[in-house]
């Protein structure tokens, strides 16, 4: 045991809440639950941004692996499964309790993620570009495949027993296919529940149903992501309209960053609408993006066996996502053969803020030339270079060199999928009594206060914004 572990908690002892990450940072989501009995980790996510939040990742987490029970994981994304892989080579032997949904991206996603890093680690080390001396990745992806092996199917809206005297609740969150919030009941003691938020979607998603409903719960950790303001979805889609018809008169090529899962299914199922309209001519759309691609079948399939979690309107008709310009990239060197092609096009690329991946060649290719178009549809952390370029960077550093920034760059905010602080007080809003405290995580500290303030304001709620690993009674 590490000397910053803890023992298990005396019998008697009150049930104990650590954040180990997504604490005043929209990354790392990863929180503790101890009891006297179990220990289980809800969340277990990949720091990202900032190089001081990035070398977290490196750190030795604050607990023994090996001291967890159970991990109960609310989504796919990588700042909430991202470093599952490494926690199960470093020692954590119990089970990892996700929706179905969840389960299948987590499939397409950890194992991308160690290729990605182990072929970035590579490239480091063949070009001589990287400070570390070999370049190494974080896990590998045969670290990714064991920890696969560890997942278990939790059931909709129906209570499953996790660890002793643990119980969680599943149910959608709307935020991307099989996301959840998680309830999680403690009956050792003087029994409570327990409500983490995950990441929460928005009732304006045009494939997914709401986040269910808030159940009885005691304590709430929510999501601040976009806490301080409010998505304005009309003229941002209007925006996108006169993006996409800009960039195409001065046949320019569209390059959008994107995050594999839903993101790129709502920016194609937008760009089938526009061209169904004939608001903007058929253009070719590439998605390059094996991940994305992989993400995007499970939708497919999840509208045509009528998931309760996609909306009915988006069951009806052809494929929602292909006007007929859809075109699949796969292979690196059909990747690379999208560099000698000219627009007007849209390029749809990995990953979403630009830290890696695919589109970090088509960013150093396209950059450079006004005619293109940089559109940033999601959130941008601090650090990364997604950001860099929302702020106005003239010049960006990928791949070892600095590209000079030519092209024009637009924010699309409608496309996020996280709810604003509206939709967010919305959903509080129905709880069924008033918790005894809120924390809000999930969100940089600016963000993170507004929405803490606006909770005590709108409900009068006890509501707090947690430091980096801090512990906290839940009694």
């Amino acid at each position: 045991m590490s000397g910053s572990d803890q023992p298990r908690l005396q019998p008697g002892a009150y049930p104990l809440l650590r954040f180990l990450g997504a604490t005043r940072t929209v990354t790392g989501s990863r929180f503790v639950v101890s009891t006297a009995r179990a220990r289980v980790m809800i969340d277990c996510g990949l720091f990202q941004g900032l190089k001081e939040l990035r070398l977290r990742n490196w750190d030795r987490l604050p607990i023994e692996p090996a001291s967890i029970d159970a991990v109960v994981l609310t989504h796919a994304h990588l700042d909430h499964s991202g470093y599952l892989p490494a926690l199960c080579r470093d020692g954590f032997r119990g089970p990892i309790y996700a929706s179905e949904g969840t389960g299948n991206l987590c499939r397409i996603l950890l194992p991308d993620s160690a290729r990605l890093q182990e072929e970035e680690a590579g490239y480091a080390n063949r070009t001589g570009y990287s400070r570390h001396s070999p370049a190494l990745p974080l896990y590998t992806e045969d670290d990714a495949w064991r920890a696969l092996e560890r997942f278990q199917a939790a059931p909709a809206a129906s209570p499953i027993e996790v660890a002793p005297d643990v119980r969680a609740t599943f149910r959608a969150a709307g935020h991307i296919l099989g996301s959840t919030h998680v309830a999680l009941d403690i009956e050792e003691g003087a029994a409570r529940t327990i409500l983490f938020s995950g990441d929460l979607g928005r009732p304006a998603h045009p494939l997914l149903r709401p986040p269910a409903p808030i159940p009885p719960v005691d304590v709430i950790v929510v999501e601040s992501t976009y806490g301080d303001r409010r998505h304005d979805d009309e003229e941002s889609l209007t925006r996108f309209e006169a993006t996409l018809r800009r960039t195409i008169e001065r046949r320019g090529v569209v390059l959008i960053p994107s995050f594999a899962v839903d993101r790129t299914e709502v920016v194609l199922f937008h760009l089938h609408r526009l061209i169904a309209a004939g608001t903007i001519p058929g253009i070719p759309l590439y998605v390059d993006s094996p991940m994305a691609l992989a993400a995007l079948e499970l939708y497919r399939r999840a509208l045509a066996e009528h998931s309760p979690e996609m909306k009915p309107v988006a069951q009806d008709g052809p494929d929602p996502f292909d006007s007929g310009h859809l075109r699949e990239v796969r292979t690196i060197a059909e990747s690379r053969s999208l560099n000698d092609l000219e627009g007007p096009m849209v390029i749809i690329s990995a990953s979403g803020m630009a830290t890696g991946g695919r589109v970090l060649h088509h960013l150093a290719r396209r950059l450079s030339d006004p005619r293109n178009t940089v559109m940033l549809v999601g959130y941008q952390a601090e650090g990364t270079r997604g950001r860099s370029l929302l702020d106005g960077a003239r010049s960006v550093k990928m791949l070892g060199r600095y590209v000079q920034v030519q092209a024009e760059v637009v924010e699309v905010p409608a496309f996020s999928v996280h709810a604003d602080q509206r939709e967010i007080l919305d959903w509080l809003a129905g709880a069924k009594r008033p918790p005894q405290a809120v924390y809000v995580v999930h969100g940089d500290g600016a963000a993170a206060e507004s929405l803490r303030r606006a909770i005590e304001s709108e409900f009068g709620w006890h509501a707090v914004v947690p430091q980096y690993l801090e512990q906290v009674r839940l009694d």
